[in-house]
C-alpha cells in the first residue's frame, strides 16, 4: 500500500518554506500521497528518502518510458481493474510489425501506412506510435539496415526491437541514440545477458515466458539484478490463455501488489488468432483488458481507425466529459450576414456540428454555450442550456455586433423554449434548426438573413 499524507509528511523537513509551490509540507505531502504531484518538487528532502517515498508512492504497476522527447510514450502507471473506479492511465499503444524476411515492397508498404494512417476526431488525433522490428533466421546485417531505415525515415515511431542475440540488440540499441526501445526478449535462457545490455544502454526490457510462472520468476531475477522498467510476455498461444492472462496479471499487480507482475504488458493478438478479423477482435478486447502494447501483423484502415476510437473512448476520463472552450467560431469565413447558430460545448456534438456546417459551405457563426460538457438534451434538464442561460450568453458573448440581422438558429430538440427564449431575447428572432446535425446542410443552403 501507498504511504499516507502523515506517513509521508514525517519524513519531510517540516519547514514550510514553500519552494514545492504548496503552502505547507502537510499540503505537498497530502498531494504526494493522492498521486497529484511528485516528491522530487521538495528540494531538500534526502536522496534516499526521496527513492523510499517514490517507491512506496508507486503506482502497483510500473510506468514504463519509451522514445524521447516529443515523442515519449508511457506504459502502464495503472492503478484500478475498472475504468469507473477512477479511470485508466495510459492509452494502449498500437503497432506495426516489421521483418527481415519482408520483401522490400512490403516494408516499404507497411511504413507507408503507418505514417498515413491517421484521423482527427473530436479534436483528438488518432494514429499508431510503435513499430516492431523482427530479425528473422539471425539476418544480423538486414536487422541493423532495418532499424537504420525506420530511425531515418519514421523518427517518430517508438520501436520495440526483436531479436535472440543480446550483441544484435546492444548494436542496434547504439543506432537508436537517445531514442529509448523495449527490447525484446529475455527468457530463462538468456535473461543475464539481456539484462546486461538493458542496463548497460539504459532501455527497458521485455521478459518473455512460456506460461505465467515462467514469467515471474524471470522477472524476479531480473528485479534482482536492478532492473526495473520490465514489459511482460507470458507466452500465451491461444485467445482464451492470452486474455485470462491479462486478468491474472493486472489482478495479482493490484490487488495483491505482486511485484513480478507490477509491470505493463506486451501482446501480439497475431500469434493466437486465425486470420486478419480475429486478430482485430482479439485486439478489441485486449484494449480495456489489458494490454500494455498491443502489436499487430499488419495495418488496414477499416481495422485501425475502429481500434484507435474504442482507445480514445476507453483511456478518456468518465468523470469528466470532453469540452470545448465557450466562444464564437467563425466556420467557412462568415461575414455581417452569416447564419448564427448556437450549441452546446460537448465536444462530440462540436465537432459533429462543425463539421456538417463546413461541409454545408455555408459560411457561418457558430456559438458555443458553456454546458460543462453535457449533451443538448442533457444540459436542458439540468437547467444549463435553457432559455435564461442562452439568452445571458447571447448578450454577452459580442455576436450582436458581428451581424446585421437578429436571427438565432437553436438545435431542434430545443424546440420548447422558443417561446421563452423571444421573451428573454425580445429583439432576435428565434428559428428552429434541424433535430439532427445531418440536417443543418440542406437548413443552412436555405437560409435567407433577409
Amino acid at each position: 500500500m501507498g504511504l499516507t499524507g502523515i506517513q509521508i509528511m514525517q519524513k519531510l523537513p517540516k519547514t514550510n518554506c514553500g519552494d514545492c509551490g504548496f503552502p505547507t509540507c502537510l499540503a505537498f505531502a497530502m498531494k504526494v500521497a493522492a498521486g497529484q504531484a511528485e516528491i522530487d518538487k521538495c528540494p531538500h528532502v534526502d536522496p534516499a528518502v526521496k527513492e523510499e517515498i517514490a517507491e512506496a508512492s508507486a503506482p502497483p504497476i510500473r510506468t514504463v518510458v519509451l522514445g524521447s522527447g516529443e515523442h515519449q510514450l508511457k506504459l502502464g502507471g495503472e492503478t484500478v481493474l475498472f475504468r469507473h473506479e477512477k479511470r485508466f492511465e495510459n492509452p494502449v499503444p498500437l503497432g506495426l510489425r516489421l521483418a527481415t524476411d519482408m520483401e522490400e515492397a512490403e516494408i516499404a508498404r507497411r511504413l507507408e501506412s503507418f505514417r498515413r494512417l491517421r484521423w482527427e476526431r473530436v479534436g483528438v488525433d488518432l494514429h499508431a506510435e510503435v513499430l516492431a522490428l523482427e530479425e528473422v533466421n539471425g539476418n544480423k546485417d538486414g536487422f541493423l539496415s532495418l532499424v537504420r531505415r525506420v530511425r531515418e525515415e519514421c523518427p517518430e515511431a517508438v520501436l520495440v526491437l526483436i531479436s535472440e542475440n543480446p550483441g544484435t540488440l546492444s548494436e542496434a540499441c547504439d543506432l537508436c541514440g537517445e531514442h529509448r526501445p523495449l527490447l525484446y526478449a529475455a527468457t530463462l535462457d538468456n535473461f543475464k545477458e539481456m539484462g546486461q545490455v538493458a542496463k548497460e544502454k539504459k532501455a527497458a526490457l521485455a521478459v518473455r515466458g512460456d506460461n505465467l510462472a515462467e514469467t515471474a520468476r524471470i522477472s524476479e531475477e531480473l528485479l534482482k539484478m536492478g532492473l526495473k522498467d520490465l514489459v511482460l510476455d507470458t507466452g500465451a498461444r491461444s485467445v482464451r490463455e492470452l486474455y485470462e492472462d491479462q486478468v491474472i496479471v493486472r489482478r495479482a499487480a493490484i490487488k495483491k501488489r505482486f511485484k513480478p507482475f507490477g509491470f505493463p504488458t506486451i501482446t501480439f493478438p497475431y500469434r493466437c488468432a486465425r486470420g486478419y478479423l480475429a486478430e482485430a477482435i482479439l485486439a478489441a478486447v485486449l484494449i480495456p483488458k489489458y494490454a500494455g502494447m498491443i502489436i499487430m501483423s499488419d495495418f488496414r484502415a477499416d481495422v485501425l481507425f475502429p481500434l484507435l476510437v474504442e482507445r480514445m473512448n476507453i483511456f478518456t476520463d468518465p468523470q469528466k466529459p470532453l469540452v470545448v472552450e465557450e466562444g464564437i467560431y467563425p466556420i467557412n469565413g462568415p461575414d455581417e450576414n452569416s447564419p448564427v447558430l448556437i450549441t452546446c460545448n460537448f465536444a462530440l456534438t462540436y465537432f459533429i456540428v462543425s463539421g456538417e456546417v463546413e461541409g454545408s459551405r455555408v459560411p457561418s457563426w457558430l456559438l458555443i454555450k458553456d454546458t460543462e460538457g453535457l449533451s443538448v438534451l442533457t444540459a436542458w434538464a439540468a437547467g444549463k442550456f435553457g432559455a435564461d442561460t442562452i439568452a445571458e450568453f447571447v448578450k454577452k458573448c459580442g455576436i450582436a455586433e458581428k451581424v446585421k440581422h437578429r436571427k438565432l438558429v437553436i438545435p431542434g430538440y430545443l424546440a420548447g423554449i422558443k417561446g421563452e427564449l423571444e421573451d428573454e431575447l425580445p429583439d432576435w428572432e428565434i428559428i428552429i434548426g434541424p433535430r439532427e446535425a445531418s440536417g443543418l446542410p440542406s437548413f443552412l443552403k436555405e437560409w435567407k438573413a433577409a
